[in-house]
C-alpha cells in the first residue's frame, strides 16, 4: 500500500513537471532548482528526482552530471529531426491501419472531426492543439500498435511549442480538410493517397521550424498580458 502511494505521488509529480516542461515554464537552458521545485510542488526530493530522471529519459529535460537538470534548448535541427521521426511513425502506422482498421472505428474518428468542426470557434490555441493531437493519436491507434502511439505522444510533447505556433498561424479549415481527406483515403483502403496526404500534412522545412522557434522565444520571454 505504501509503495502504491509512493508511485502515485511520483506519477503526479511527473505529470506536473511534464506540463511545466512542455509549456516552457522553465526557460531554455535554465538549470532547475530542485529545492525550490520540491517546495513549490509540496513534495520530498525522492519523488521529484524520480520524475526529473523520467523526463530526462523522455527528452523533455536534460541532465548534466555534477550540475543537475536543465530545461532543453530550442534547437532547430533537433526539432526538424523530431518532425522526420513523427512523419516516419505516422506513415508506418497508417500503412498498418490500411489493413487493420475497422470501418466503424474510422467512422467514429470521422464523427470526431465533424463534431469539432473546421472552424476554430471560440477555442483557445491550447484547446486547438489538444484537438489536433487527439486526432493524430486516434489515427495512429487505428494501427493496433500501442508502442507507435506511445512514441507519437512523446514526440508531440517534444515539438509541442512548434505545434502551438503552427496552430496560431495555420488555416484550421485547410488542416481539417487534410484530416478528412486522409481518413477518407484510409476508409477506401487507398494506401498511396493516404500516405501522400499524411506526408504533406506533417512535413516541415527547416526555415518553417526556424521561424516558429523565433516566435516561440518571443512567447517564452515576452508573454502577452
Amino acid at each position: 500500500m505504501r509503495e502504491a502511494a509512493k508511485d502515485s505521488v511520483a506519477q503526479l509529480v511527473h505529470g506536473q513537471l511534464r506540463s511545466m516542461a512542455i509549456g516552457y515554464e522553465f526557460k531554455p537552458g535554465e538549470r532547475l532548482n530542485e529545492g525550490e521545485l520540491a517546495k513549490r510542488l509540496g513534495v520530498s526530493r525522492t519523488p521529484l528526482r524520480e520524475a526529473l530522471h523520467r523526463l530526462n529519459t523522455e527528452g523533455l529535460l536534460h541532465f548534466v552530471p555534477g550540475k543537475g537538470f536543465f530545461c532543453r534548448d530550442l534547437d532547430v535541427h533537433e526539432i526538424f529531426s523530431l518532425y522526420e521521426v513523427r512523419k516516419a511513425i505516422e506513415v508506418a502506422a497508417i500503412r498498418l491501419a490500411i489493413g487493420r482498421a475497422k470501418d466503424q472505428d474510422i467512422d467514429d474518428l470521422l464523427g470526431f472531426l465533424g463534431s469539432t468542426g473546421p472552424a476554430p470557434g471560440n477555442r483557445s490555441i491550447d484547446e486547438l492543439v489538444e484537438l489536433d493531437e487527439t486526432f493524430h493519436e486516434r489515427l495512429i491507434a487505428l494501427s493496433g500498435n500501442p508502442e507507435m502511439l506511445r512514441v507519437l505522444r512523446n514526440l508531440n510533447a517534444r515539438i509541442h511549442l512548434v505545434r502551438w505556433i503552427d496552430m496560431e498561424r495555420c488555416d484550421r479549415t485547410l488542416t481539417q480538410t487534410e484530416h478528412l481527406s486522409a481518413l477518407q483515403a484510409l476508409k477506401a483502403r487507398n494506401d498511396t493517397a493516404c500516405v501522400a496526404i499524411l506526408e504533406k500534412h506533417i512535413d516541415r522545412r527547416l526555415d518553417q521550424i526556424t521561424s516558429a522557434l523565433r516566435a516561440g522565444y518571443a512567447q517564452i520571454y515576452m508573454p502577452q498580458t
